[in-house]
């Protein structure tokens, strides 16, 4: 892969698009638990693990570093994006830890994952940030 990723484009629509569908749909929800810091950390962890996933940022990428890593981080992700969409559509009507951790420790796996079979330092960075609240944050927030 040269400095855009064509897959982590197509695992990050995949990923976004029951949040979008979410987010019309439920205009008027809010989050329950309110603390500055950690919401602007989860954000900057969000937005840093989108850049870091479609655009290969010179220096702090590396490329696979084993053979047939293309075809494993293929399968890794298509297999960890299709239990996100399974547990949005098994979660869709509920508010409680499983639909929680579920619905954030499976996209945290996947910019992790990706982070370490990438040999990439930003989204591993951004990743583990994004990974300890977001799920900090959707924890809280379920009932």
């Amino acid at each position: 892969m040269d400095w855009f990723n064509y897959y982590g484009l197509v695992i990050m629509a995949v990923i976004m698009i029951p949040n979008i569908i979410y987010a019309v749909k439920r205009k008027n929800s809010e989050n329950v638990y309110r603390n500055k810091a950690v919401e602007i950390s989860e954000q900057i962890g969000r937005c840093g693990c989108f850049v870091s996933m479609i655009f290969n940022i010179p220096y702090t990428y590396f490329n696979f570093w084993f053979d047939y890593a293309l075809i494993v981080y293929l399968s890794v992700n298509g297999g960890l994006c299709l239990a996100y969409l399974i547990f949005w559509l098994i979660c869709r009507n509920r508010n409680d830890k499983l639909r929680a951790l579920s619905l954030s420790v499976i996209p945290s796996c996947i910019f992790l994952f990706d982070g370490i079979i990438l040999a990439n330092v930003l989204l591993l960075f951004f990743s583990v940030l994004f990974a300890i609240c977001h799920i900090f944050i959707s924890c809280k927030n379920s009932v």
